[in-house]
Order: C-alpha cells, then sequence, then structure tokens
C-alpha cells in the first residue's frame, strides 16, 4: 500500500516513523511551510518535514489546499502533484490545514485521521489539553475515515489510555502519539487485506477542543485548587499557566491541591498566600479559602525551572501577601 502522509508537528512525526518502519511506501508528505523560531526567529522544518528529508521522501508545504482561497495557483499545484503521484490513501494527523473535498476525493481509499481523543469527544484542534483540565479519567486515540465536518467522520479504530492523576500535555502527548504510530500501521495493514469497518460516530457525548489561547493561562485563584492543578498540568508545556507575584509574570509547572478540614475553613482572599518556605513549599488560598494549591516547580522570566524552596531563596514570597494581583 502506498501512503502519502499529511501532519506537521512531532505528533504526526511519530505516526510518519512507525508508517515507514513498518514497510508501507510513502511516496509523498504534506506539511507546513517552514515558520521563524527560537530567539533568532530563524526559519525551521516541521518534524514531519525533517523525518520525511532523512528518508529522501518528496515533501510538498502549501499555505493553503484551498482552491478558492488566498494561494489558488498554490493549491492547484498541491491538487495536481496529489493526483499525478501514485497512491492508495492519504494519512493525516496533526497537519493544521483544512483538506477541501476537492482533496479528500483524490485518495482511491479516501483520507483517514489520527485524532488524539476518544470521538465525539474532544473534536477540535486541541483534545489533550481539554481532556485534562477537564478532569477526564481517560482519553485514547480514534482512526476516522474523514470527510468535511470538524473530526465529524465514521470510526474505523478506537483505543482507550487512562490519564494518571500527574499526567502534564507533554507526557500525555508522548504517550498519545507512540499508541497513534502502533494504530495507524493495523490500521493501514487491515485495509491493505480484510478490510476495516467503520463505525458511525455517536451523536451522544459530542464536545468541542477550542484551540488553546495564551489568555486562558492566566490562573484565577477564585477556581477551585482542583481546577488550578488541572490547568496547570493541561498548560504544560505550552502556554503554561502563570501569575502575577510583585508585578513579575511567574509560570507555574507543577502543583498538588492540599484538601482541607471542613472544620477549618475560613474566609481567606483568593490568591492569599499562607505559607512560603522550603518545608511546606508555597500554600495559597482559592475559592475564598474552601481548597488549597501547594505549589511544587516555578519558574521567573528568565530564569530556569525550580523546585518552591529552591525559587523561594531568590525570590520573595510574604505569607499574607496576594498573588495574582
Amino acid at each position: 500500500m502506498k501512503v502519502i502522509f499529511a501532519g506537521t508537528p512531532e505528533f504526526a512525526a511519530t505516526a510518519l516513523d512507525a508508517i515507514i518502519e513498518a514497510g508501507f511506501t510513502v511516496p509523498l508528505v504534506l506539511t507546513q511551510p517552514d515558520r521563524p523560531a527560537g530567539r533568532g526567529m530563524q526559519l525551521h522544518a516541521s518534524a514531519v518535514k525533517q523525518l520525511a528529508l532523512q528518508h529522501g521522501i518528496q515533501v510538498a508545504q502549501p499555505h493553503s489546499l484551498r482552491l478558492d482561497g488566498k494561494y489558488p495557483d498554490e493549491a492547484q499545484a498541491t491538487h495536481n502533484l496529489l493526483a499525478d503521484t501514485e497512491h492508495d490513501i492519504m494519512v493525516v494527523a496533526a497537519y493544521g490545514l483544512i483538506l477541501p473535498m476537492s482533496i479528500l476525493t483524490i485518495p482511491p481509499l479516501g483520507c483517514i485521521n489520527i485524532h488524539g481523543s476518544l470521538l465525539p469527544r474532544w473534536r477540535g484542534a486541541a483534545p489533550i489539553h481539554r481532556a485534562i483540565e477537564a478532569g477526564d479519567s481517560e482519553t485514547g486515540i480514534t482512526i476516522m475515515q474523514m470527510e468535511l465536518g470538524l473530526d465529524t467522520g465514521p470510526m474505523l479504530l478506537r483505543q482507550t489510555l487512562p490519564i494518571l492523576p500527574d499526567d502534564c500535555t507533554g507526557r500525555l502527548h508522548d504517550k498519545l502519539a507512540a499508541l497513534g504510530g502502533e494504530m495507524i500501521v493495523t490500521a493501514l495493514t487491515q485495509l491493505s487485506s480484510i478490510g476495516l469497518p467503520a463505525t458511525t460516530q455517536p451523536e451522544l457525548g459530542v464536545c468541542y477542543a477550542a484551540k488553546i489561547s495564551k489568555d486562558e493561562a492566566v490562573i484565577d485563584f477564585n477556581q477551585s485548587a482542583q481546577t488550578i492543578e488541572r490547568k496547570i498540568r493541561a498548560f504544560n508545556p505550552f502556554p503554561v499557566a502563570h501569575a502575577n507575584i510583585h508585578g513579575t509574570s511567574i509560570k507555574f509547572w507543577r502543583a498538588e491541591v492540599i484538601t482541607m478540614n471542613p472544620l477549618a475553613i475560613t474566609q481567606l482572599s483568593d490568591g492569599q498566600v499562607l505559607a512560603a518556605n522550603s518545608s511546606e513549599a508555597l500554600l495559597i488560598a482559592c475559592d475564598g479559602g474552601r481548597s488549597v494549591l501547594r505549589v511544587l516547580e516555578l519558574q521567573k522570566p528568565g530564569g530556569k525551572r525550580l523546585a518552591t524552596a529552591d525559587f523561594l531563596q531568590g525570590f520573595d514570597i510574604q505569607v499574607g501577601q496576594i498573588i495574582g494581583n
């Protein structure tokens, strides 16, 4: 089976590597154009492009695939390239561009997608972040047949993965990427031999994983400690939850929830510091004192990520002060 692959970040590169290692022929890869990154804002190739070039695979990097969009000539050239490239199927994983119907109908066996959630839950751009943020106990990978709707196509394979209490987006991403690589090889193997039955997604349980905004990363201590702790894990490694301390934006990398005795609950200000020392780390009142967040790892601008005890040696935080103002 000959597979055209479309994807951009590391999640997709893991799947492409699995497809290549399984012995499938990949005559062409589509990926996003090189983007500026780093302090020097130099152009950097995507993880998928780098892997494709290592294996001598032809790479196309259109800005758009829409024939009626901003780059119609580029889109038409890509359509022509796909039509002229001998292949059986297209695999898509975190590509970042919308595939119009004119693209979806080119591969003889259609286009299949590797999606990082248990569809129909968390359709959309940020399923891993949103699953952690929502407190889901499990997630997984869904291999689906693509159609015009946003992650609405029939499901070919679906496998669950537990979300552990200390899973952040970075860690869960890597586990799901590995699972996605295994599952796409299984899907392609079965499609090339006995075929795969497609199951229509149920209407019950549909929800959308909106793209992550940097504005969401500001910690609101009016929320419960549990909600904040999940946000810290969901936004690790990007965009990283943060709060204002002494006029400085401090990144919160790790934290845990302190269980409070209901009889000990008093009216405290949101963001009020209850302890700031090497033994108890940094304790912050949340939700009017109904819950407490213990912060385990912090980072100031230009500094390194530090355990809170080490951070406090070089950054003064006083008991009673309010964080977040």
